[in-house]
């Protein structure tokens, strides 16, 4: 009967034993099963909040590592750098005085250029008016002996040598014609001869002197050719 009652108050108290660990497994069981739910919204705010934060970080490292990044801005199309608004005025305003100081050199020539033609024009005026006088010295002269001792004469033919040698100082020649062929540019023909003793188209007498200022004719000279 001992052994009977020893083997029923074992069995008791493993029963107690394995209802003792059921009750310490239950709280643990509980604190698993009761976990607060995740909102899924919240959680995708803040991965883009995330990703917002890394990108700018590269992006700062980016720009600390490329100096060149800075200057983008500055460059235009073909990598060519853009011009300041300072250097496009002072530019504009280089170019501008330049084209004022070439239009002032060239209204500088001009003036030059027509005041020496006005000049010229103004001297071959005179000097045509003169020619005349020069013209009747000729002819008085020619009914006078040149080795006469008259006074008067003497006097006349030193006036027309003081007159002819002032002409030469201002440039004024007579043009060569007894002898030399016939120029348009130089001689006006009057009269057409017949002589066999010449060449043709020689001129054989000049019937009134030109003259020439500078490299210009002032008058012709009135000659007589040879055919």
């Amino acid at each position: 009967m001992e052994d009977i009652r020893d083997e029923k108050a074992m069995e008791d108290l493993t029963a107690e034993e394995m209802s003792g660990k059921e009750t310490a497994q239950e709280p643990e069981d509980q604190a698993v099963d009761v976990e607060p739910d995740k909102d899924p919204e919240a959680e995708t705010d803040k991965d883009n909040e995330a990703a917002q934060g890394a990108q700018a970080e590269q992006d700062s490292a980016e720009e600390k590592k490329d100096p060149a990044g800075e200057q983008a801005d500055d460059m235009g199309l073909f990598g060519k750098k853009k011009k300041d608004k300072k250097d496009e005025q002072i530019a504009e305003l280089k170019d501008r005085v330049q084209r004022q100081m070439a239009e002032f050199d060239n209204f500088r020539k001009r003036t030059e250029r027509e005041k020496a033609g006005m000049f010229e024009v103004g001297a071959k005026s005179v000097i045509e008016k003169v020619l005349p006088i020069v013209d009747n010295f000729e002819r008085g002269l020619e009914t006078t002996q040149e080795d006469s001792e008259d006074p008067f004469v003497v006097g006349m033919h030193k006036i027309y040598k003081q007159l002819l040698s002032t002409l030469e100082a201002l440039d004024v020649k007579p043009i060569p014609a007894v002898g030399e062929e016939f120029n348009p540019d130089f001689h006006n023909a009057i009269l057409h001869v017949e002589d066999d003793s010449v060449g043709e188209n020689i001129i054989v007498e000049e019937l009134q002197k030109g003259y020439m200022y500078r490299d210009s004719v002032v008058r012709h000279s009135m000659v007589k050719v040879a055919n």
